[in-house]
């Protein structure tokens, strides 16, 4: 089993920045590629970005490409989405997921954090 926990979530104005983490533990050589997505209210979950093990490869929304950027550290097995002008419909719980499969377009993955709250006001 791998635990994911998000961090980072808050209220910030429109264009402002913040940076989610989520940290992994337990068997974390599962955790291939991971993601993040996010589900705002009466909204389906939906895919923002994801990265490859290696932190090589990035994918992302088109609504988030130029403003947000995915990163990993995994010495310290955590990942980061830096979020740059910020904007209200980016409004939304966003969750990390990890799964050892490699294809970054997939948007099944075995393992989910609990999520943390972006608020963002006009």
């Amino acid at each position: 089993q791998v635990q994911l926990v998000e961090s980072g979530g808050g209220l910030v104005q429109a264009g402002g920045s913040l940076r989610l983490s989520c940290a992994a533990s337990g068997r974390t050589f599962s955790t291939g590629r991971m993601g993040w997505f996010h589900q705002a209210p009466g909204k389906e979950r939906e895919f923002v970005a994801a990265i490859s093990m290696n932190g090589a490869i990035t994918y992302y929304a088109d609504s988030v490409k130029g403003r947000f950027t995915i990163s990993r550290d995994n010495a310290k097995n955590t990942m980061y989405l830096r979020m740059n002008r910020l904007k209200p419909e980016d409004t939304a719980v966003y969750y990390c997921a990890a799964d050892l499969g490699p294809d970054l377009t997939n948007r099944n993955y075995n393992y989910w954090g609990q999520g943390t709250q972006v608020t963002v006001s006009s």
